[in-house]
């Protein structure tokens, strides 16, 4: 990923709070046929490798687990906020009108070789700790023991583990940090006024950067 100096996110807990906040990653990955993109809610944890450890899971089904390419690095895209920015938020618009559209956006690429754990107890204890995450905002959360223990079996079955150590981080921030600080306050200002979640998360990334 191409990343220009005052766009790069170098902090690994700052990664890792985008990664928990949109856990559905992009995995791609190299099999005979080229590259491969399964999109996965992912489990981050902290511990372990260098920058922590994705843990998710498959259908068993996916060829993606068996055909990956031994030895080579899986990659996950995880995507956060994003904004079109449009000229006319740009304070400067009215004195120079050399301004131009752009799209503000905050990702995280995460490299590591991809480990299968086809282990029925593992997926299960995988499976309820991501639930438990997920839920964690709901007034009632649902478990996975709401279910019937058969359902559950037989779902297991039908799942692959997989685990990816991170050997490698890349963030980029790109939040209208290359503007002048009173186009920084226009954007943000526009952003609020659209109201919906992705403008004014990304007003607050503005407004924090």
């Amino acid at each position: 990923m191409y990343v220009r100096s005052h766009f790069e996110e170098a902090r690994t807990d700052v990664m890792h709070q985008l990664m928990r906040a949109h856990p559905l990653g992009a995995m791609v990955t190299l099999s005979g046929g080229g590259l491969d993109a399964n999109h996965v809610p992912f489990e981050m944890s902290a511990d372990g490798a260098p920058y922590g450890t994705l843990r998710a899971h498959l259908p068993r089904n996916n060829p993606a687990w068996r055909e990956h390419a031994k030895g080579m690095e899986t990659l996950v895209i995880f995507q956060g906020p994003q904004s079109y920015i449009s000229p006319s938020l740009y304070a400067t618009k009215e004195e120079d009108a050399r301004v131009a559209p752009t799209y503000n956006f905050m990702v995280v690429h995460a490299y590591g070789p991809l480990r299968v754990i086809d282990d029925a107890k593992w997926v299960r204890a995988h499976l309820e700790r991501l639930t438990d995450a997920l839920e964690a905002g709901r007034a009632q959360p649902w478990k996975v023991t709401d279910a019937p223990d058969d359902y559950i079996e037989k779902m297991l079955t039908a799942l692959v583990g997989i685990e990816i150590p991170i050997t490698k981080l890349s963030g980029k921030w790109k939040v209208s940090q290359n503007q002048p600080e009173v186009n920084r306050v226009s954007v943000e200002r526009g952003l609020r006024v659209a109201g919906d979640i992705n403008s004014v998360a990304m007003a607050d990334a503005v407004a924090h950067r």
